[in-house]
């Protein structure tokens, strides 16, 4: 066990130490997308609540996680067949879809979502939400991060906002927000299994609320792609293609790598009134209650992708520090893990 604490703590100092540029430096090498291709107006500005039938969010679920969160790793449906866990995998999928047909049919769960599409630009690495088209009133901000690590093969240094067309372009751009959640419901029936000892079934009932609502966030995002935005009104895509992300654009999430603050997610419920629109609760850690809830930003731009900001400098911490009006010391308090220098120290 010291081994590995000493292993990891020198892959921890290797990676803090790895080279770094300038904050100025990496958004010299920004990346610059063909504004050509930005997206059309979506077909309203503003904030929408939806409520989702459970049973259309059946051939949205990726069971994959489910099996891993069981610790059966493998691709489904292939581990049903598994030569060693099949007969158990198989017996976990029949009791998970015994109850999911329970769920479906005695509504124990509800799922609803809310979406706001608002006209945005980018300025330098924030992203700025208006009011409507006229862009003269700043609803929000959203402030993001970049890469700060020198990359091979001239790669350029991403950062979330880098995918919204600059407010100088004249590119009248826009972004998307929501948050959905499929736990509506689940504390009463997890209770009733707790008070029967079932942890089994208390446990599984948790694990398919999750699949509903990370289910729940697929189906939403097809809709605004096809219809709400309208983007990618051709779209016929099955459920491996989705679960694949071979759509157009992204649905990053506060706390995730491209956008690793959790704080943002203020920002995200106040923007959409999420408490009173869906009934999600934000936490003093800023974790989502029902648990079973995912929320996070709709890009549009055909080059917008997933990746990893990874270790900051304290150039940039102290720059996000003002950029959001907050304490230095609170940005290396939510941000420990992706400091490139010694908080300590500096």
């Amino acid at each position: 066990k010291q081994d590995c604490a000493k292993r990891r703590e020198r892959h921890g100092e290797k990676s803090r130490l790895a080279p770094q540029l300038g904050i100025q430096q990496a958004r010299s090498n920004r990346a610059v997308p063909d504004w050509k291709e930005a997206a059309a107006a979506p077909s309203f500005i503003g904030t929408r609540v939806f409520d989702i039938p459970l049973e259309e969010l059946v051939d949205f679920i990726d069971w994959m996680p489910f099996f891993n969160a069981w610790e059966f790793h493998g691709k489904f449906p292939a581990i049903l067949e598994d030569d060693i866990v099949g007969e158990a995998a198989s017996n976990l999928y029949r009791d998970a879809r015994a109850m999911l047909d329970r769920i479906i049919d005695e509504k124990w769960l509800q799922s609803k979502a809310v979406v706001g599409l608002f006209p945005a630009n980018a300025v330098e690495d924030d992203i700025v939400l208006f009011a409507d088209e006229a862009r003269s009133e700043e609803l929000a901000t959203l402030h993001q991060l970049r890469q700060q690590r020198q990359l091979p093969n001239g790669q350029p240094n991403l950062c979330l906002a880098d995918f919204v067309a600059p407010r100088q372009s004249g590119i009248a751009d826009h972004i998307g927000a929501f948050a959905v959640t499929a736990g509506i419901g689940i504390e009463k029936h997890v209770a009733e299994f707790e008070g029967k000892h079932d942890d089994y079934n208390a446990i599984l009932l948790k694990a398919l609320a999750d699949r509903l609502a990370e289910a729940s966030a697929e189906y939403m995002h097809a809709k605004v792609r096809k219809e709400l935005w309208g983007y990618a009104s051709d779209e016929s895509l099955n459920n491996d293609a989705l679960i694949a992300e071979g759509y157009r654009g992204i649905r990053p999430a506060p706390g995730y790598p491209a956008c690793p603050d959790h704080m943002e997610k203020t920002t995200l419920w106040n923007l959409l009134d999420v408490e009173k629109n869906v009934g999600i609760e934000l936490t003093d850690s800023f974790a989502m209650y029902p648990a079973a809830s995912v929320s996070g930003w709709y890009l549009a731009h055909p080059e917008a992708k997933y990746f990893q900001v990874g270790k900051i400098g304290r150039d940039q911490a102290e720059d996000y520090a003002r950029r959001k009006g907050i304490s230095l010391a609170t940005v290396e308090r939510w941000l420990a893990s992706n400091l490139g220098y010694d908080a300590a120290a500096a």
